[in-house]
């Protein structure tokens, strides 16, 4: 984002000036960084009396901290920059209440004032993330304005601003201004002020937009013909598994689909992306607090190691999975799969060549822009050779690994599957090898990090004596355990070590304790408390999976659905009760999956039901006009 300039750019981090009131104004030039001073992702974190302000030093974390140091305000977390001007409101730190946000379109006669935030849209210059600027001087042929990662050379002395737009007052009484890029777009401005008039009108969304539609594909004998391509080894994997050419296990069900509106489609895809920069400040924050950490019950000797990941900015996440209910209600998030997620080739590849097949030319295919994200977060990942997929020995895993390997290989890395570990060994210099001698040195797995940890705890028990730093210990020739492959230092794993603490279900509270009453987030607690008692609660473990050890207990306490399984040991945290939507016959959950931290694409997953288990089928989903929902 850095405008170009014959002015060498000063280092990352370095002060090139003081906004009004003055705020500080650092380099962003990111290229520069000091390790030695930004050894860790943590350390990229602003914050400013304990408040989170945002990436350092992004265009976001200047808007937000001149707002704190001016005003006494922020905005609330989002996912890009454009997104500002879709809020409505600013949360006063001191009195924690809210106060009036207005946006008001470029050209607008509402004209911006000083502290106005200016946003672009996403685009050119400012490509996929937008921009805000805070507006310092307003005139009638010019606004000057203060900003941060947009050129990163020290301003003059004693000057306010960095740089200024032309503008234009019309006739009428519209103010223009025009942008400097001629390949980026002003959206407006944002003004906290009582006086709504000329303002963008907060959006009225029927509830109807927010219903999921059964639908039904006719019937002229699709399910009884072969539609998947078993040249194909993920697709031969997947026909393996569910004995034949189908995408839900039901035979009744091979015609029904789901369909949505645009509209939820994109509240899906923001609330993906906004909810994933929540999890990763919770995630962070938890890490900084040992109290809040050890209510994770993750091993003594790895935590160490966890943070070790998390700081490691080279390890990135390839894929992940929300769970959401969307309702008339509204959309609010179950929980944040991004250890080993699920569903992600049923809604990537197979919902997609089931409607073709079977004639559904209705709206477009929710998943079909995942595959190719995933290609692009690979080639972002920085691996250097070959990638190892490890796998258990299970049908589903193994056609996931194999849709996985499709998308590493487009991606232009070369890739193998090991199914189980037996063909790994010890090499006589303590490297991890492949039957064929090759080294591990870059994996991504299908199994889940608890896998790990569980052989962990049995050695910690059998032997008091373990350190506070867990090492793999190698035998020549020997097979290593799962651990001890995940665990080596010099092997790199996709999803890294760090997913343990967005995954497990404790983050959930600590999630609800930073951002109370987000509104795609559910009241989450440790501990049962009356709010929770009137509203009705889901019990759940803080480590489980397929949907195991789960209560449904409604406000009158009654118990209306549970399941047993393996974690019934495990810690529990409490959730707000918000079922499941009943679509026809089936209890309907929304997937949202993510490539590179962004939002990928959608699915659902079905259950007569109102819990989501293993054995809960896949359905495809459509995405339709949104005149189809309204009445």
């Amino acid at each position: 984002m850095s405008k170009k300039s014959h002015v060498p750019a000063s280092p990352f981090g370095e002060l090139l000036g003081y906004a009004l009131g003055n705020v500080a104004v650092y380099s962003s030039d990111y290229d520069s960084a000091d390790e030695t001073a930004y050894p860790n992702r943590s350390a990229y974190r602003s914050y400013l009396d304990g408040i989170y302000m945002g990436y350092k030093w992004q265009c976001v974390e200047f808007a937000r901290r001149w707002m704190y140091l001016n005003h006494g305000y922020i905005f609330d977390d989002i996912a890009m920059a454009y997104d500002i001007f879709e809020l409505r409101s600013v949360r006063d730190i001191n009195s924690q209440t809210r106060l009036p946000l207005h946006a008001f379109r470029n050209g607008a006669k509402h004209h911006p004032t000083v502290g106005s935030l200016l946003i672009w849209e996403e685009g050119g210059e400012f490509e996929e993330t937008g921009h805000v600027a805070v507006i310092v001087e307003v005139h009638t042929d010019k606004i000057r304005l203060a900003e941060q990662n947009v050129g990163h050379q020290v301003w003059p002395q004693g000057q306010q601003w960095c740089r200024e737009l032309k503008a234009k007052i019309t006739q009428q009484g519209d103010y223009w201004i025009e942008c400097s890029y001629s390949d980026a777009t002003i959206l407006g401005w944002m003004t906290q002020t009582d006086q709504s008039e000329f303002s963008e009108p907060t959006p009225e969304v029927s509830t109807d937009l927010f219903a999921i539609k059964p639908q039904h594909a006719t019937d002229s004998g699709q399910a009884k013909k072969s539609w998947l391509n078993i040249a194909n080894d993920d697709e031969a994997a997947y026909v393996d598994m569910m004995q034949g050419h189908k995408l839900t296990s039901v035979s009744a069900d091979q015609h029904h689909y789901f369909a949505i509106s645009n509209t939820a489609q994109q509240t899906i895809e923001h609330a993906t992306n906004e909810l994933h920069g929540l999890f990763m400040h919770a995630t962070d924050y938890v890490l900084q607090h040992p109290g809040l950490l050890k209510k994770f019950n993750l091993p003594d000797v790895v935590l160490n190691k966890i943070r070790q990941s998390w700081d490691n900015r080279l390890n990135q996440l390839i894929t992940s999975r929300f769970d959401f209910a969307l309702t008339p209600a509204g959309l609010k998030v179950y929980e944040y799969n991004c250890d080993s997620a699920s569903c992600y080739m049923e809604s990537g590849k197979i919902q997609g060549k089931w409607a073709k097949h079977f004639g559904v030319k209705t709206g477009v295919d929710a998943g079909h822009d995942l595959f190719k994200d995933l290609v692009k977060a690979w080639r972002k990942s920085e691996v250097k050779g070959l990638i190892h997929i490890l796998q258990d020995d299970e049908p589903e895993e193994h056609y996931h690994a194999l849709f996985m390997k499709e998308a590493i290989e487009a991606a232009g890395f070369e890739c193998k599957v090991i199914i189980g570990l037996k063909s790994l060994r010890w090499d006589d210099s303590g490297n991890i090898v492949d039957a064929d001698g090759e080294k591990l040195n870059f994996v991504w797995k299908t199994w889940s990090w608890e896998t790990a940890l569980d052989q962990i705890r049995q050695e910690c028990e059998a032997d008091q004596s373990q350190g506070d730093d867990f090492e793999p210990q190698w035998q020549a020739g020997k097979t290593p355990r799962l651990v001890d492959v995940l665990l080596r230092k010099n092997v790199m794993v996709f999803e890294p070590l760090w997913t343990l603490i967005p995954s497990n279900k404790a983050i959930l509270p600590v999630l609800w304790s930073l951002f109370p009453n987000h509104r795609f987030l559910l009241n989450t607690a440790f501990a049962l408390n009356d709010e929770l008692l009137q509203t009705g609660y889901v019990v759940k473990p803080i480590v489980g999976r397929c949907g195991a050890n789960i209560q449904l207990v409604d406000e009158q306490q009654q118990v209306i659905e549970k399941t047993v399984g393996h974690f019934a040991a495990q810690d529990q945290i409490y959730q707000q009760l918000f079922a499941l939507p009943k679509v026809g016959d089936y209890f309907v959950q929304i997937c949202s999956f993510t490539a590179a931290g962004k939002y990928a694409g959608t699915g659902v997953r079905v259950d007569k039901s109102m819990i989501i288990n293993g054995q809960s089928d896949c359905m495809a989903l459509r995405v339709s006009d949104d005149s189809l929902y309204i009445s």
